[in-house]
């Protein structure tokens, strides 16, 4: 505070920053804002909302609407996001994860984010050999067959489980296959109980799958997993790697949240405050 009991004025870079927190702030339940709604929350006065969401709409990181003069997410975030997938995106990221945890585990390693009714391999990395006779990455996998989906749909808040599976017709691919809502459901409820998902034969008769969700945030948001071929039989069994596709699993979770970067530009704040 100066003598004269004036704030500061906010500087250029701590302006950007809660700008970015704005952007941040936005989520499947928080779809918009209003001025006076974000003055509240962030504990800003109304005219630097005001300031800051006309800023970001002003670049088409937020859009205004003209009638309800609430913020929502605009046009750049999509271009931003489309710019980032070609460069790779999603699969790039989890790359740095998927490849030493399948070259330890002598195991494919796949991370699969939420379809519809399936989760869908975004990448995948071949450490014993590949798994299938095709590439793995944009492969399907049904809600009611193999560890790969139940690693997702087991830990969904139960209701949203129900409102997605309940009444739903499902596809039969193995003898071993759980097409009873009922039976699904135990199932569900068995995997949380243990904290990860384990299959065998329900996709493929040939394989098996180790997997556990993807935590962001509390929610989950895909599944990581091993899958292996029964044949030839290995010496080890794949749920002995549990302890490392569970630490993997926490490494891309931060990967996603900024975690890790976050950390590093504290690390850095501070050596050159020490300085």
């Amino acid at each position: 505070m100066p003598d004269n009991g004036v704030a500061r004025p906010r500087s250029p870079l701590q302006t950007v920053d809660r700008a970015l927190e704005v952007l941040l702030s936005f989520t499947e339940r928080r779809r918009d804002w209003g001025v006076m709604e974000l003055a509240e929350a962030f504990a800003i006065d109304k005219s630097t909302a005001q300031r800051i969401l006309a800023a970001l709409a002003a670049r088409g990181f937020l859009s205004a609407d003209p009638v309800t003069r609430r913020y929502s997410l605009g046009p750049t975030m999509w271009r931003m996001a489309a710019v980032w997938e070609r460069a790779g995106g999603l699969a790039a990221l989890a790359q740095r994860v998927l490849e030493p945890l399948a070259f330890q585990t002598d195991r494919t390693a796949i991370f699969a984010v939420p379809d519809g009714l399936h989760v869908r391999c975004v990448a995948a990395v071949d450490g014993g050999g590949p798994l299938r006779s095709h590439p793995l990455v944009g492969e399907l996998y049904p809600a009611n067959a193999g560890a790969t989906s139940r690693g997702y749909f087991a830990f969904l808040d139960s209701n949203e489980r129900r409102a997605l599976i309940s009444g739903r017709v499902f596809a039969t691919f193995t003898g071993l296959t759980k097409v009873d809502e009922q039976e699904l459901e135990r199932l569900f409820v068995e995997t949380v109980a243990q904290g990860y998902a384990y299959s065998e034969g329900e996709y493929d008769y040939a394989t098996r799958a180790l997997a556990v969700p993807i935590i962001l945030r509390g929610r989950p948001v895909g599944s990581l997993s091993l899958g292996e071929s029964k044949y030839p039989a290995r010496p080890d069994d794949v749920r002995d790697h549990l302890p490392a596709l569970q630490a993997a699993a926490e490494q891309l979770s931060a990967l996603l949240d900024n975690r890790a970067n976050t950390a590093a530009v504290a690390r850095q704040t501070r050596v050159t405050r020490a300085h």
